[in-house]
């Protein structure tokens, strides 16, 4: 297994418990500085077979989510409640490094994959782990990912730029129980606050990465300017990338070869969410691997990629000359609370 994360740590556990001996190897060390808005929702958990109770006992961090506001950027917001948990904000520093020990596979950190060849019916990593079975899990650039491709996506990823720190009462406004998305005008991306108890996490992504440094720049006078985050200049901001576009071009399985999570470019197209994808693709492959008895060939290899290309379908393209009419009609709806409510979160960001 390449990389430890959500897909990685699930796919591990899976088959450890099948009786599979799987061997996790990851560049960083956990717990590792991974900074998401990360909130999971029930459905995840499920995937998971973990209760929120129980991972809460544990004293990590997570934040009962009833309702959400959301707007175009500097306009009037929208609340939405639900006055129940409809998600949870977790800090992946804590949540990853949980997963990969609860997976109880062996796991070898501070390892990056430097080389990967095929000796017949067998793998050599990095010139002396060999595996019958790798799988990349390693987010979106997955040297697994890169290597079945053999060549650069055909589709524009989303770059994104983060930041996730320690705030006080007195110096954040922002409610943990209704995180804030606040849409680029143009709608080509969003932005979010989401407090985490003792945290807070910011960040903005786009799919057009054309002046992205001025969009950061104004979402951080924003957020200065409301009181939502005094110090989000003087903070330290991670950028990173990712594909959301279902299941997209990318190539999925080969001989003794598999992909999932990011590697995959599984992120819901809409909201840019990549826990669940991760966690379901994992958690499908695994299942895959073993009801095929061992068998690893490509083709014993096409029920996952089947499935999993029916589950995250290629993203819809809005015909250029349309896209002027579209945007205005989004923006209008976004004022409706029914549309924000019923579509918007409910279908594109819980998933409901």
């Amino acid at each position: 297994m390449v990389g430890g994360g959500p897909a990685g740590s699930t796919c591990a556990r899976v088959l450890q418990n099948a009786g599979w001996n799987v061997l996790v190897i990851d560049r960083a060390r956990f717990p590792r500085d991974k900074v998401c808005a990360g909130w999971v929702t029930p459905g995840v958990f499920r995937l998971l077979d973990l209760d929120p109770d129980e991972y809460r006992a544990t004293g990590l961090t997570i934040q009962p989510i009833t309702g959400f506001r959301t707007s175009i950027l500097g306009s009037p917001s929208i609340e939405t409640r639900y006055f129940r948990p409809v998600s949870y904000a977790i800090r992946r520093c804590e949540f990853d490094n949980f997963l990969l020990v609860r997976s109880k596979a062996r796991v070898l950190e501070e390892t990056p994959l430097a080389s990967l060849e095929r000796r017949g019916d067998t793998w050599i990593a990095n010139h002396h782990i060999e595996a019958r079975i790798v799988i990349g899990a390693g987010g979106h650039f997955c040297p697994v990912a890169r290597q079945m491709r053999g060549e650069h996506d055909l589709v524009q990823a989303v770059v994104a730029r983060e930041a996730e720190f320690r705030v006080e009462d007195d110096e954040c406004e922002v409610d943990g129980e209704v995180p804030e998305l606040f849409f680029c005008r143009d709608l080509e991306g969003y932005a979010w606050c989401v407090r985490k108890g003792g945290h807070l996490n910011i960040g903005i992504g786009r799919r057009d990465k054309s002046h992205f440094n001025d969009h950061v720049e104004n979402f951080i006078r924003f957020l200065e300017r409301t009181r939502r985050a005094r110090r989000a200049s003087l903070v330290r901001w991670h950028g990173h990338a990712y594909l959301a576009s279902g299941t997209g071009p990318r190539p999925l399985t080969g001989d003794g070869l598999m992909v999932v999570g990011d590697a995959a470019g599984l992120a819901y197209p809409e909201s840019g969410e990549g826990i669940r994808p991760a966690v379901e693709s994992g958690r499908l492959a695994a299942e895959t691997l073993v009801a095929g008895g061992g068998r690893i060939g490509r083709d014993d290899l096409q029920p996952y990629e089947a499935e999993l290309r029916r589950r995250y379908p290629p993203a819809p393209r809005t015909p250029a000359a349309l896209t002027g009419a579209v945007k205005a009609l989004g923006r209008g709806l976004m004022r409706s609370p029914a549309f924000t409510r019923h579509v918007l979160i409910d279908r594109w960001f819980l998933r409901a």
